[in-house]
């Protein structure tokens, strides 16, 4: 069982212990009744309908069956998906990823980038933000995924029994249909991430040792550093799982055809904010310094020394970003975290 899947199933076991399902499915009851009557009210409108007064008997019978074993079918539902997606990857590939970097940052090799921070200049300062990237951006991925799955999986368990009795009307019953496609989607989050744990596996990527050793996250990043190699490894996986809710959604609702411009669109909102905190590492870290040591060299060199200083202080030493043209947008919240690193950066150069 995955992490995310062991984390929901505390979930499930501190709402049982709480007592409050059983009022909850004899809520239900009582309003799985008064729909399947408004549902004869509804076929006694429509001239009589025969038809849709035995579709509503059917209803009736199918929910209250549910209503009635709702715990144990929303766990039988549940565990079928939670067996298809162990068949398909037993181990979970992603989490153990995450623990093997956290033990790499904590030895010596992971640390010893901080200590070289001083002596190293800029260098030293770029390896620092990939490994502060590799730090922050894929658990925090991970874990924000697990409580979406618990909190979302709680939801649905909870509120199920009081959507599901409006099944038997006509009118309002789309609401349990919706919650029934809903109740797909959740679960096919893990089979989704079963999937992407298996591709992993097959590219030789699920293992950290495996991506340092062949110097490549499954054939990409050929020759990167190891830092570099990790950090890039963590926002690729970052975004396969922060891409998990969105193709289920579209898987389940027959969407194929847009799943992969949604994939599409994540890259390239995810290569736009690269590129914008690329752009403001430069403008705070390299461009800056090399204007201002133009700047000076003018005004030591040349006649007009008094606009050389100008333009070193303006450039090298100013406390905001250059102007000219910058990202728009969400991207100017990279844009500003780039350019910050920069100025850090060029403060230890």
């Amino acid at each position: 069982m995955f992490y995310f899947q062991s984390m929901f199933q505390n979930v499930y076991a501190s709402i049982n212990q709480g007592n409050y399902m059983g009022t909850i499915v004899s809520v239900a009851e009582s309003i799985l009744l008064l729909c399947t009557l408004f549902a004869v009210y509804e076929a006694w409108s429509r001239g009589g309908d025969a038809r849709a007064l035995g579709l509503a008997s059917v209803r009736y019978l199918a929910m209250g069956l549910v209503i009635t074993q709702y715990s144990s079918v929303f766990v039988a539902v549940n565990s079928g998906f939670v067996n298809v997606a162990q068949l398909i990857q037993p181990s979970d590939v992603m989490s153990g990823f995450r623990a093997q970097v956290a033990a790499y940052l904590s030895s010596l090799n992971g640390v010893s980038a901080w200590w070289q921070l001083i002596p190293g200049g800029i260098s030293a300062g770029v390896s620092l933000v990939f490994q502060i990237v590799a730090l922050v951006i894929f658990p925090i991925t991970y874990a924000i995924f697990s409580f979406f799955y618990s909190m979302y999986g709680a939801v649905l368990y909870v509120c199920g029994p009081l959507v599901l009795a409006l099944y038997p009307s006509f009118g309002i019953g789309q609401l349990a249909r919706t919650y029934m496609v809903n109740l797909m989607v959740w679960n096919s989050w893990g089979i989704i991430y079963a999937i992407f744990s298996q591709l992993l596996t097959g590219i030789g990527a699920s293992n950290l040792d495996n991506v340092l050793t062949a110097q490549s996250f499954g054939g990409l990043f050929q020759g990167a550093s190891q830092m570099l190699l990790i950090a890039l490894s963590g926002i690729l996986m970052s975004l396969m799982i922060a891409l998990i809710p969105f193709i289920a959604k579209r898987v389940v609702s027959g969407e194929l055809g847009s799943t992969m411009f949604a994939v599409l669109g994540a890259a390239a909102t995810a290569l736009h904010f690269a590129a914008a905190g690329a752009a403001g590492l430069q403008s705070g870290g390299y461009s800056a310094a090399t204007a201002g040591a133009s700047g000076n060299a003018q005004g030591a060199g040349g006649s007009n020394s008094e606009g050389g200083n100008d333009a070193g202080s303006n450039n090298g030493g100013s406390g905001r970003p250059p102007a000219g043209p910058q990202p728009r947008g969400l991207g100017q919240i990279a844009y500003g975290a780039g350019w910050v690193a920069g100025r850090a950066v060029r403060a230890f150069d």
